[in-house]
């Protein structure tokens, strides 16, 4: 079943295509917290950055009046509820799915196989298995030119993409440790109702799958290495929660550690929460290197601290580098230096590098395979938790 937006919302459309083409045709699968980031950086990427034409087609969600509501607000030319007619529609290019993690495996394979481009949310899917499978359809699809990625939009931030480059560059030195800290408290109220993702077989696992794969990605990303093993611990601290009918068990994890060896010999300590009393939405990295160290915090996220450790000691210390220069990664697109953007800008970054890659040909990154690699190293967290934090060799 689809539905037409209002008459008062005209179809979302972007910049005419080139002559002989066809402006490529979206379609989003979910329209909640992440339909609705999604859906505001397939709106506005247009307006700041030169993509190819694209048309806002289809909003797809299981509640028929919700999603055309939602579909309306958010510039989307219709709204449906079978994803499957949807995806075998000739006018549809991508399939943008921002659907929780237990429904990521079976949409992803079926778009691909069906031609479409594919950006996933992250984790890639609830088990290894999926995820598995996912990037083997991906990696056969490519073969074809069909281009997937999976939604790490941290990457986009403009202050941490600033940090790989300072890293890639030797700013820092050989990095010797680092620290990844993600910490949320929308969960430390015991009373904090029940929800689909404290179920395992809906969400797959807690903190560990939502909050420390960026965290873990972070690391993978800024060093450009590899976790060879791990040692991890999980923690339930709130066993049950108000459910619809009463009481319900809590499934997965509320929180997570993990201690990780790379192949560069580095170490990198995890720690992720959703108890953390006073943290919003606190991402703190920590990369120290044998020339330098960068600090950097979600909850100031267009900063980065840097110290150079080759000045003479009665110089150093850390330097807040205030992250808005057009000199920057992103930043030329949007406002005149110093002033600020926001956490939603990453996902526009984060479109804007999806489109660029499927019009040039080239496979963009993160791809299904760096999903894929980050599924691996949750994986071995488990395993390692489950064996009172036991020393665990992950695998590629």
């Amino acid at each position: 079943m689809t539905t037409p937006a209002p008459p008062s919302e005209p179809p979302a459309s972007r910049p005419v295509s080139r002559p002989g083409t066809r402006p490529l045709g979206v379609a989003a699968i979910g329209y909640a917290f992440m339909g609705k980031a999604h859906s505001n950086a397939w709106r506005n990427v247009a307006s700041f950055f030169d993509v190819p034409a694209f048309e806002q087609k289809v909003l797809v969600g299981r509640d028929a009046g919700a999603v055309a509501e939602a579909a309306a607000k958010y510039g989307w030319a219709e709204s449906a509820t079978d994803w499957r007619t949807v995806i075998s529609r000739d006018d549809i290019d991508i399939v943008d799915i921002c659907a929780p993690g237990w429904m990521h495996a079976e949409i992803a394979i079926a778009a691909l196989e069906a031609g479409k481009h594919v950006l996933v949310e992250k984790p890639l899917a609830n088990t290894l298995a999926e995820a598995e499978l996912m990037t083997a359809a991906a990696a056969k699809a490519r073969a074809k030119g069909i281009q997937s990625m999976i939604g790490f939009n941290y990457r986009r931030v403009p202050a941490l993409a600033l940090a790989k480059e300072l890293i890639a560059e030797g700013r820092i030195g050989t990095v010797r440790h680092g620290r990844a800290a993600y910490l949320q408290d929308w969960l430390a109220d015991a009373q904090a109702p029940m929800t689909w993702r404290l179920r395992k077989e809906t969400a797959g696992s807690g903190a560990l799958g939502d909050i420390a794969s960026h965290a873990i990605d972070q690391v993978l990303f800024l060093l450009g290495d590899q976790v060879t093993e791990v040692s991890g611990r999980l923690s339930t601290f709130v066993n049950q929660r108000p459910g619809t009918d009463g009481p319900e068990d809590v499934t997965v994890d509320d929180a997570a550690w993990a201690t990780l060896s790379l192949t560069s010999g580095a170490i990198a300590s995890v720690e992720v929460s959703r108890l953390a009393t006073g943290r919003k939405n606190s991402l703190q990295i920590e990369i120290y290197g044998d020339k330098g160290s960068l600090l950097f915090d979600l909850e100031n996220l267009n900063e980065l601290g840097f110290l150079d450790a080759t000045l003479p000691v009665r110089e150093q210390g850390f330097r807040r580098i205030l992250v808005n220069e057009p000199e920057h990664p992103y930043l030329e697109a949007w406002w005149p230096q110093g002033h600020i953007i926001g956490w939603e800008h990453t996902f526009t970054h984060q479109v804007r590098d999806f489109l660029t890659a499927i019009e040039d040909g080239t496979a963009p990154s993160p791809s299904f395979e760096e999903g894929l690699n980050v599924q691996y190293v949750l994986n071995a967290v488990e395993e390692s938790a489950a064996n009172k934090s036991t020393l665990t060799v992950v695998r590629h």
